[in-house]
């Protein structure tokens, strides 16, 4: 059973998927409170973790897990990998919650982005 989180360390993902939601969430919560300089919204940070994290542990389901994989390849250790998944993730959340995206197959165009994700890419725009 996991008890600990560490970002740059991939949970074993039968047992990360066996944990519900709010224990993920609460678990990567407690790893940026222990680890990490204080951020403006650690809850909302630790959760879109969590999401990138079951998408990972769900396997070639979706093409996260590769991308992950990828992006450490290219350099980027894999906490930064999960963290330009998620600015990914947050920014089609954004979209959708703004109007400003109102495709019916968001989750498709999430993930062809994702997919097109580089590290060089992610660094130009946030590094």
């Amino acid at each position: 059973m996991i008890t600990k989180y560490d970002p740059l360390h991939a949970p074993d993902s039968n047992e990360w998927l066996a944990l519900d939601e709010l224990e993920r969430v609460g678990l990567v919560l407690e790893y940026h409170e222990q680890n990490e300089e204080e951020m403006p919204n650690v809850h909302l940070h630790s959760t879109i973790h969590a999401v990138v994290e079951n998408q990972v542990a769900l396997g070639d389901e979706y093409p996260v897990k590769k991308t992950l994989h990828r992006l450490v390849q290219e350099g980027l250790d894999r906490h930064d990998a999960i963290h330009a998944i998620g600015s990914v993730l947050i920014k089609y959340i954004w979209e959708v919650k703004a109007g400003a995206n109102t495709s019916e197959d968001f989750s498709k165009e999430y993930f062809e982005e994702v997919n097109q994700l580089t590290a060089q890419k992610w660094l130009d725009e946030f590094g």
